[in-house]
């Protein structure tokens, strides 16, 4: 059985200032490299067939840091996996758009990729994969809005792949002719380490 877990890249600045960044190679914030250590330690809990991850530089210190962990390379950096393309937008707040654009911004034509763009290469990649490493456990790192619109693409479901947490996991397996979660949206390597002797009922995966 084939199955892909995706984790989103850690914090960066813009994600707290709600500031686009699409295809810049900005980086992770001090919040971020420590969530990659925690993302880091949870996946060297499992043994992995390949690791690919975004090109893309906040993506980039992410595998990395899950790389020296694993002490297994990273296999390949594709483009597929990067952030939505935000053209004239990247790298502005919404207060910053309206005061440029106007409040109607978004029905200008500012060179953002389009979302049907943003799932044909999403599903590419998926599908690309599950050819090329068919019975294998791949390892992906990538951004939130990309890997919430392949998600909702391939899982034909319009609720799913909503604002993804900084390095959560989520995997899906190829089951027969189709895809199905099997972990979504994950961050339990974020939750505080319950007290010895806690009542561990309810524990989430």
């Amino acid at each position: 059985m084939t199955t892909i877990t995706f984790v989103r890249h850690g914090n960066t600045d813009h994600n707290l200032e709600n500031r686009a960044q699409g295809h810049l190679n900005n980086s992770l914030n001090e919040t971020g490299f420590q969530q990659a250590e925690a993302i880091a330690k949870r996946i060297a809990e499992e043994s992995w067939d390949v690791f690919i991850s975004s090109d893309l530089l906040r993506a980039r210190q992410t595998a990395d840091i899950i790389s020296k962990a694993l002490g297994m390379p990273i296999t390949a950096f594709d483009v597929r996996l990067r952030e939505m393309d935000r053209g004239q937008v990247e790298n502005t707040i919404e207060s910053e758009r309206i005061a440029r654009w106007g409040p109607n911004w978004k029905d200008l034509e500012l060179g953002q990729e389009s979302i049907e763009s943003i799932r044909a290469r999403g599903l590419d990649f998926i599908n690309d994969t599950a050819v090329r490493y068919a019975g294998r456990k791949v390892l992906v790192v990538t951004h939130g809005f990309f890997l919430g619109q392949t998600l909702k693409a391939l899982m034909q479901d319009e609720s799913t792949g909503n604002h993804l947490k900084n390095t959560s996991v989520t995997t899906i397996a190829h089951k027969g002719d189709r895809w199905e979660y099997t972990l979504y949206d994950c961050v339990r390597h974020l939750e505080p380490a319950e007290p010895s002797g806690a009542d561990r009922t309810g524990a989430k995966a």
